[in-house]
């Protein structure tokens, strides 16, 4: 028989983050589809169950690693737990599902658990990797890749597991360069002002590039469509940044409030950080604190350099 594993990962709060809110983290469902190679390796006659919500089920459907895909809602609870798992790998930190989490049958149980204590989250013998992680967010400490951490939490070797979609998307390569402008409203002071963005589009104009602003909004397979149509993407720090390394594009990410060392850059590209002068960078906050708004301070030379050298290798190949 094969090994029944469920993953819980709804996207409702940061894994790997002290964020918890009631806007689903579609970036943060991608980010952790590394660790279906993990559990593959480890158990390759898995047999895996994903729980997520509606609005990023597009993210998993087709993934060629998920057997079955069950999406949140007021009677899957109940399902899982009358269900039996051999493993369950929790990646919520709400409370209440921590709770449905120690309710479900499974032998052996990995990530977050309910505090009955506080009332809040804490980790299970094989999650408490996580609770290090998190404490050392704000602290100048190593952390290491935030799809590492995952994957080293179940036994396996880091080896740079790439992000799985299953989605394969219908366009062509059309142009130079694509601006992926809009973050989240969970954290928008993760992106650069449209002004900015404005006056970048100039620049690369002027050098004779194409250039395409996001789209797609609305949709996650159209928004997956326009990312492909673009040889490199420009992007904030966001779910689009980790789209185009799922579907092997080169990048410049943007970095200001957001720490740029714990995302691994698969394809290549450049890291950029902002070049304000905070202190606070970076402070991981939902709002600026010091009213410096890091995302307003960057070298645009040091953008331009980077993307004239990165089309220029791709047009030698």
């Amino acid at each position: 028989m094969s090994t029944k594993i469920l993953i819980i990962k709804l996207g409702y709060s940061e894994t790997l983050d002290p964020e918890i809110g009631k806007v689903p983290s579609l970036g943060d469902v991608l980010r952790t589809t590394p660790l279906l190679w993990a559990v593959k390796e480890k158990y390759p006659d898995a047999h895996i169950t994903w729980l997520v919500t509606s609005n990023a089920e597009p993210l998993l459907q087709a993934n060629p690693l998920i057997d079955r895909i069950l999406v949140w809602d007021e009677f899957v609870p109940f399902q899982l737990m009358r269900e039996k798992f051999d493993i369950l790998i929790n990646l919520e930190k709400i409370a209440g599902v921590c709770a449905l989490a120690d309710m479900i049958d499974a032998w052996t149980k990995y990530g977050f658990r309910f505090e009955s204590v506080s009332g809040l989250y804490h980790g299970y013998e094989k999650g408490l990797n996580f609770m290090n992680y998190i404490a050392k967010k704000k602290s100048d400490t190593t952390k290491g890749y935030w799809q590492q951490v995952l994957i080293e939490m179940m036994g396996a070797v880091w080896k740079g597991q790439p992000y799985i979609i299953g989605y394969q998307p219908k366009s062509q390569e059309t142009f130079d360069i694509g601006f992926n402008y809009e973050v989240g409203s969970k954290w928008p002071v993760k992106g650069m002002p449209l002004e900015l963005w404005k006056e970048l589009e100039k620049r690369f104009l002027e050098l004779g590039y194409t250039v395409s602003w996001q789209e797609g909004k609305a949709n996650l397979h159209e928004y997956m469509d326009w990312i492909n149509s673009c040889r490199l993407l420009v992007s904030n720090d966001s779910l689009g940044m980790h789209l185009a390394f799922a579907l092997k594009k080169k990048v410049i990410g943007l970095f200001g409030p957001t720490d740029a060392s714990e995302v691994y850059f698969y394809t290549g590209g450049k890291l950029i950080q902002s070049s304000s002068q905070c202190s606070a960078m970076p402070c991981f906050d939902i709002k600026c604190r010091t009213e410096m708004f890091c995302m307003a301070h960057f070298d645009f030379d040091k953008i331009i350099n980077s993307a004239t050298e990165i089309m220029g290798e791709q047009t030698s190949l």
